[in-house]
């Protein structure tokens, strides 16, 4: 099996679908991550300064996914900023990688992040992932991220509501140690992104789903052939 996550920044792909990404690698299957910006240029005036964080975001990126046991590239749209390019070039983008990996199952961010890049990448990936004839994906799902999911203001047509759950139970450690890597974006409790909060949050999920740890999706679409 071929998995692709496509996500908007860097340490999203962990915090939303480590566990699940560490599993399938566990499994045998191909797992590549796709991240459509570096995360940080909207934080720096200074340009030399925002290289130099860039240049560290990517080799994080790069070590986190050889800790989940996956591939990862890397694109350059502009952190926070998704509305200000033509959605277009994001699926384009999204869509080659979809030629070059060829996956079975796609994971994304939900549509009602409050995160703007999240919510324009579910958007995009939903179109690269359209039903053709020719297209070989059969599911596509849809993850909570912390600090962005729980955070936008709900309404029915926009709340987070799990359908499916990943029993992570082995892989929530690996999970951990993914998202150790990130330490310049983790926080300080009560903040939702420490490494204690995943690890409750991933308990709670569990206790829902009746294991020990999971993690939840809500899914996009499926197709049966």
């Amino acid at each position: 099996m071929s998995v692709l996550c496509v996500v908007a920044h860097p340490d999203d792909e962990v915090l939303g679908v480590g566990g699940t990404l560490a599993r399938h690698a566990a499994d045998g299957d191909d797992v590549h991550i796709c991240i459509l910006s570096d995360g940080v240029t909207s934080r720096y005036d200074d340009t030399d300064a925002a290289d130099a964080e860039i240049q560290q975001r990517r080799q994080r990126a790069e070590q986190a996914a050889d800790t989940l046991g996956a591939s990862v590239s890397l694109h350059g749209f502009p952190d926070n900023s998704f509305d200000t390019v033509p959605l277009l070039d994001i699926v384009q983008d999204i869509e080659t990688e979809i030629t070059e990996h060829d996956p079975d199952v796609v994971y994304t961010h939900h549509y009602g992040d409050l995160n703007i890049d999240h919510e324009l990448t579910c958007r995009a990936t939903i179109t690269a992932t359209r039903p053709l004839a020719d297209s070989e994906i059969n599911r596509v799902l849809a993850f909570e991220t912390l600090s962005a999911s729980e955070w936008s203001v709900p309404s029915p047509d926009n709340a987070f509501q799990p359908t499916s759950f990943v029993d992570v139970s082995d892989q929530l450690a690996t999970k951990t140690d993914a998202l150790s890597v990130y330490e310049t974006e983790l926080r300080e409790p009560p903040h939702p992104r420490t490494v204690a909060t995943v690890e409750k949050n991933a308990d709670v999920w569990g206790s829902k789903a009746g294991v020990p740890a999971a993690e939840p999706f809500e899914l996009l679409r499926e197709v049966r052939r």
